[in-house]
């Protein structure tokens, strides 16, 4: 009968055994890096690059290189926190600083976001404008509502794959590049050899390159996507309770930033490049906006010129409006305790989806205010500047605590270039304030 028994028992499955995660394809693991990275070259940030090619050529290219590592840096600990701890920087500054710091940085942060969206909006309204015609600021209104609906009503796990999308428009400042003659010689010797002219508008220039390239909205976002990761991931848990998953993941931020702030490097050059070749080079050493740059492109560089450099703004001001508003709203509900994730629904996350639409149509809204956009944007290039400082040094200290991260520590050299942003920001900051009150600046 105990043979007889044996022979019954069910011998074992294969699918009773624990089988390791599929490997997922390359190109799968970009998702909070390269959206950040591609964010960052909003229509304000053209604005910058347009202007810094139109005023001194190819003199100042070389940021780009320089800016790279120092963007790897600090994004990496960005996204590093909210990937190990499962929490925004919000959240986790909340627990360990006192709350006077962080309601001052988040409420100076919507402030400056929300100027920004209105410069945003106010350049996808007149890029469309110069392609279309109508009435600038009607359009900019639709580009904002367009806006607020795809957050609020398509899920993260569907939204993130339209912004993934959406980073395609900034291949078209690559192809513009196409329909103009570039010395490529001359560009790659002040690209890789710096150019430094002691001179207050050269200076400032430098400065807005700093802050366009290194912005607090853009810390907030991806440690909160990494967090939006693991929620929409069954099997996803914070790294410092799934040590299993630490080296996958590490390696996968590692990739995602590296290539998302090459993205962003690598455009802004492109820009820089165009805008150098065509508007420098024929005396048009003024430019105060993205869509003054399509327009100014036009007759000296044809239309197919006009038309890529007109269409990356608009694709590239519905990849970042989403973002500032978004990082926005992840500041304010990780300050107050507020429920937030793009995945939940709107009647889950009243707050937070309140902050998003009401930051966009903020922004709308200034366009239709007898306010010059590009003043209102250097007034948030201020405000940016004065708490990028503070939030980076409390990011960087957050990244080293052991309440945070648990036993899952940053690497020396990430550790290294973090505090290197850091200084460089600083002393940009302190330049922007000398440069201010000795008349640089108006």
């Amino acid at each position: 009968m105990e043979q007889h028994s044996s022979l019954q028992s069910p011998p074992p499955v294969a699918h009773d055994k624990p089988t390791a995660p599929a490997e997922k394809s390359w190109l799968s693991k970009l998702g909070p890096g390269l959206i950040t990275g591609a964010a960052d070259d909003d229509p304000s940030g053209i604005a910058t690059y347009s202007q810094t090619g139109a005023q001194f050529g190819f003199n100042l290219m070389w940021m780009t290189l320089l800016t790279y590592p120092l963007m790897v840096g600090i994004q990496e600990v960005s996204a590093r926190i909210g990937r190990v701890s499962g929490r925004g920087l919000a959240s986790n500054i909340k627990r360990h600083y006192p709350p006077w710091l962080l309601y001052a940085m988040v409420v100076l942060l919507l402030i400056a976001n929300t100027v920004n969206i209105a410069a945003d909006v106010a350049a996808m309204g007149d890029a469309l404008h110069l392609i279309i015609g109508g009435k600038p600021q009607l359009l900019a209104l639709g580009f904002g509502v367009l806006s607020i609906l795809l957050q609020v009503f398509i899920p993260y796990t569907r939204y993130v794959h339209v912004l993934k999308w959406l980073t395609i428009a900034l291949m078209a400042y690559v192809a513009t590049v196409l329909a103009v003659h570039v010395p490529w010689l001359t560009v790659l010797k002040h690209t890789v050899v710096p150019t430094i002219e002691w001179k207050p508008a050269y200076l400032t220039t430098m400065v807005a390159l700093f802050g366009t390239t290194i912005s607090p909205y853009l810390f907030f976002w991806q440690a909160s996507q990494e967090v939006e990761e693991i929620r929409a991931d069954p099997d996803a848990e914070p790294l410092r309770k799934a040590p299993e998953q630490v080296g996958r993941e590490l390696r996968r931020i590692r990739m995602d930033t590296t290539i998302g702030m090459a993205v962003s490097n690598i455009v802004a050059w492109f820009i820089m490049l165009t805008t150098a070749v065509t508007l420098h080079a024929h005396g048009l050493l003024d430019i105060q906006s993205s869509a003054q740059a399509a327009s100014a492109l036009k007759p000296i560089a044809g239309n197919l010129a006009f038309a890529l450099f007109s269409l990356g703004i608009i694709g590239t001001g519905l990849l970042a409006i989403p973002v500032l508003a978004g990082s926005a709203a992840y500041a304010m509900a990780g300050a107050f305790n507020w429920r937030n994730s793009l995945e939940l629904q709107p009647s889950a996350a009243r707050k937070f989806y309140g902050i998003i639409a009401a930051a966009t149509m903020g922004g709308v809204l200034i366009g239709f205010l007898p306010v010059d956009p590009m003043k209102a944007l250097y007034w948030s290039a201020v405000i940016n500047g004065v708490i990028a400082v503070p939030i980076m040094v409390v990011t960087m200290l957050l990244s080293t605590r052991k309440g945070v991260m648990g036993d899952v520590g940053i690497s020396r050299p990430i550790h290294v270039l973090g505090w290197a942003c850091t200084a460089a920001m600083a002393l940009a900051v302190v330049a922007m304030f000398a440069t201010m009150a000795h008349g640089g600046v108006s």
